[in-house]
């Protein structure tokens, strides 16, 4: 989503301050754009969605030669991909309709929302809590990652939570190979923020059609590690569930890019399931760096990313198949990593963080799944 200033379309009308920057007409394609009839007046669906915008807009600029300087001084730091929150204008006003082809609009300067609409993929519409880093994670703001669900198993009559997962369609969860088994029975939990609760508002349980394991999964050296559930019925998306974004195929996310996981894991190692979900920071190690001798050496392949290894936030054991959530350069969060493995000498140890399998290596592999 794009928002254009226009050279020679500032308004001026007098319930604004002396046209500037921000109060030049802005053009959201979300909104629509409006144009003139013949009387001089405002036509089409901008006309109609004069609006405010929300107290700021988290815009990224783009940089652009005509720039000018007005602008420029807004926009800085004027980089590619430096964000900042600049406050909106009072009103908003709707260009004309786009010129013909070959006699484009003057372009002062091009600006990227980073708060998608809403029916995007990797939007919460609660936002998570990214300031706090509290030893061995924190409870997250309920419903903030509104992808994260549950896969319980049945036993005994008890449903009971054995591992996380994503929603990444309205009836497909991404989760790890590891925690399939031929002999249970499964259900999905969506919505949820603690599981102690069993109708906790917004939430819903959804039963499984059926489960495909990576071909190549192999349980000893833990590769492949990936599975994809299709739902009996699509999910009703809502401001509890949501999905999140996959990353673009072989893209790779650089040394100490903050990504957090999520899930229900043990709050210390050998100690309780967390009640509440759970969230902690864990940077992006790179894989010169995680494949050194005193790190994990060749037990990670390129398939793999590595995460966190601090010896103070780590993912623990119960949060295997849940998404490492990152977000990405537009706002919207994806899921960069399935939880796969960690250290046998604990949750939290030095030089082994935990090892996810690397979604951006089987984007083909997942397109291909849900089109069959």
């Amino acid at each position: 989503v794009r928002v254009c200033l226009h050279a020679e379309t500032a308004p001026h009308s007098p319930q604004l301050r002396r046209p500037g920057p921000l109060d030049s007409v802005l053009s959201h394609p979300h909104y629509g754009s409006s144009r003139k009839g013949p009387q001089g007046k405002e036509e089409g669906a901008g006309a109609a969605a004069r609006t405010r915008l929300p107290p700021f807009y988290l815009l990224q600029c783009i940089r652009h030669s005509l720039c000018s300087r007005p602008f420029t001084e807004l926009c800085k730091p004027h980089s590619k991909t430096r964000a900042y929150a600049l406050p909106a204008p009072k009103s908003v006003l709707f260009p004309p309709a786009p010129s013909p082809l070959g006699t484009p609009a003057p372009l002062t300067c091009a600006l990227r929302v980073l708060n998608p609409p809403a029916s995007s993929c990797g939007v919460p519409t609660f936002q998570p809590n990214l300031s706090a880093r509290v030893v061995g994670g924190d409870n997250a703001r309920p419903h903030s990652w509104p992808w994260q669900i549950s896969l319980q198993y049945l036993k005994n009559g008890v449903w009971r939570h054995t591992c996380g997962g994503t929603l990444i369609a309205n009836n497909y969860v991404l989760t790890a190979a590891h925690c399939i088994s031929d002999t249970l029975t499964y259900r999905v939990a969506l919505g949820k923020n603690n599981l102690v609760v069993e109708d906790e508002e917004g939430s819903v349980f959804a039963n499984v059609e059926s489960i495909v394991v990576h071909e190549k999964w192999n349980s000893f050296l833990v590769r492949n590690d990936i599975a994809l559930i299709k739902l009996a019925e699509p999910v009703q998306l809502s401001d509890t569930i949501k999905v999140a974004c996959l990353p673009e195929a072989g893209s790779l996310l650089p040394q100490d890019y903050p990504c957090y996981v999520t899930g229900w894991g043990r709050l210390w190692t050998n100690g309780p399931i967390a009640d509440e979900l759970q969230q902690g920071l864990q940077p992006i190690v790179d894989h010169a760096t995680c494949t050194q001798r005193d790190w994990w050496g060749t037990m990670v392949k390129d398939t793999m990313v590595c995460a966190g290894g601090d010896g103070i936030i780590s993912s623990c054991n119960g949060d295997s198949g849940g998404p490492l959530n990152c977000q990405a350069e537009n706002g919207t969060w994806e899921v960069r990593g399935i939880v796969s493995f960690g250290s046998g000498l604990g949750c939290n140890t030095l030089k082994k963080p935990t090892v996810f399998t690397r979604v951006s290596a089987y984007i083909d592999w997942i397109n291909e799944k849900m089109q069959q």
